[in-house]
């Protein structure tokens, strides 16, 4: 077992792939604070005859796994300090933290209210800030440490999830910050980009994005048809128990995307094209950019959302 006697936080853990991670750490045998406050999609309080995190906790203990459930909310600083706290106070200290807990609420941006962008904000950006703000304090001092971040490939551009969007790009530059920040401690911290079928990610509101990168040529027909077709949650887990092992000591500060049978790196923030000007002190004017960008920056890059011919009222 790759982590035994390790020990650690999975927030978000109570469904989904926060369920699969808690159950898959606990596997390889570590002991898990499973957290989860047992809210709707959206941030609503659910009625359940059982709570999300209790039952994975039962789930793990019925197959002689180690965990205790937590019911705080990530998105409040105060409780972020008490779960880590519990870890701490639990298990006697915290090897890893893995950040899953999330919320969506999903609207155009002309209909987006100030509330739902604040949320969703709130819960994901600030969420993991507060969870590895408290749990690097703790780590620093052991020297030892494995952050796994779940941002996703909305960090690109969502339709409808602009929100999710900029928290999730917002957590690919807070993980790299941490890396850089809290290596030199033996501390490593990476982000993840899911692609899997929960209650979280498919929706009525991804599909129609999928479906305008299919009309503009952004997805290809079969790879729409996969993404429909999207499998399990499971098939995640175990990336994230790679980077919560000790022997993933030297990958740190990465993007990975993970899915069924296949896991790639995502070398963001490197040039890709070029263009120069060695005349006139460097300077470009805007009509030599007019002339020269859609041949040379943006060739073969086609409009990501074309604007449509209005129509006329009938």
């Amino acid at each position: 077992m790759n982590l035994q006697g390790k020990a650690g936080i999975v927030t978000g853990a109570g469904r989904g792939i926060g369920g699969e991670v808690a159950k898959l750490l606990a596997k390889e045998g570590a002991s898990v604070i499973v957290n989860d406050p047992g809210v709707g999609r959206s941030g609503e309080a659910e009625e359940l005859a059982e709570k999300p995190a209790d039952t994975i906790v039962n789930a793990i203990k019925a197959d002689g796994g180690t965990a205790v459930a937590n019911y705080d909310s990530v998105a409040e600083y105060d409780s972020a300090g008490r779960m880590v706290g519990q870890c701490v106070d639990t298990f006697g200290k915290i090897d890893f933290l893995v950040n899953v807990a999330g919320m969506l609420r999903e609207r155009m941006i002309w209909n987006m209210t100030e509330e739902d962008f604040d949320q969703v904000i709130l819960v994901h950006l600030k969420g993991h800030w507060n969870m590895c703000h408290h749990a690097v304090k703790v780590m620093r001092g052991a020297r030892y440490g494995r952050i796994v971040n779940f941002s996703s490939d909305a960090f690109k551009g969502s339709v409808g999830q602009c929100n999710y969007a900029a928290a999730k790009a917002g957590i690919i530059g807070l993980t790299r910050s941490i890396a850089q920040e809290a290596g030199r401690y033996g501390i490593t911290a990476n982000a993840m980009c899911p692609l899997a079928a929960t209650r979280m990610t498919v929706n009525d509101a991804v599909k129609a994005n999928w479906k305008r990168k299919l009309e503009t040529g952004l997805l290809s027909q079969s790879q729409y048809e996969a993404r429909l077709a999207m499998p399990g949650p499971e098939f995640i887990a175990p990336m994230v128990g790679y980077l919560c092992a000790e022997d993933s000591r030297d990958v740190n500060g990465q993007l990975f995307h993970a899915e069924r049978s296949k896991i790639h790196t995502y070398y963001y923030g490197e040039e890709a094209r070029a263009i120069y000007k060695n005349t006139e002190g460097g300077m470009f004017t805007v009509d030599e950019l007019i002339d020269a960008v859609p041949g040379s920056l943006m060739q073969g890059i086609p409009n990501a959302a074309p604007a449509e011919e209005a129509k006329e009222a009938s």
